[in-house]
């Protein structure tokens, strides 16, 4: 791997899921001493526009127990400029698949695969949405998301990943 790799990180609102994957994967970057060669970032199929907002607070607290800062991040809507700007944009359900399909210019660089695909068999498809639920939840979102982090970051290695 030698060039600079981006990673974009999507759910709906970029509150709970998408910076969760992203606190992941950069806490991930960090330890493996890839600081500065892996780029990541999140955004929202509907974040607000006119405002950023902070991650859920649920999210903030259930992260920050496992070692991960969500203080610092704020909600962003996905844009066109994306798909040039990334190298893998990485959506945590079939929704944000299907609304990245939509919007995807045709000259698109960025490759767009699931976060869960880079997970073991049978750890399921999907990163489903913590928030209308409570605190097991949050915890299973962060269960899937270290896992897949953790297959991600190897197929970041991995020859088919290297730009």
């Amino acid at each position: 791997m030698s060039a600079v790799q981006r990673v974009l990180m999507v759910c709906t609102a970029n509150i709970c899921r998408s910076p969760t994957a992203e606190a992941v994967l950069r806490h991930r970057v960090q330890q493996a001493g890839l600081h500065g060669r892996i780029v990541v970032d999140s955004a929202g199929t509907r974040a607000s526009h006119e405002l950023s907002h902070a991650p859920d607070p649920r999210s903030i607290a259930h992260a920050a127990r496992r070692g991960y800062d969500l203080t610092g991040l704020r909600s962003r809507p996905v844009v066109l400029a994306d798909f040039h700007r990334f190298d893998l944009i990485v959506p945590m359900d079939r929704t944000h698949l299907d609304h990245l399909a939509v919007h995807a210019p045709a000259d698109a660089l960025a490759k767009v695969r699931l976060l869960m695909s880079f997970a073991p068999p049978g750890a399921g498809d999907v990163v489903p949405d913590p928030y209308y639920g409570s605190a097991p939840g949050f915890e299973h979102v962060l269960d899937l998301v270290e896992l897949a982090c953790d297959g991600l970051l190897e197929y970041l290695y991995s020859p088919q990943g290297a730009r």
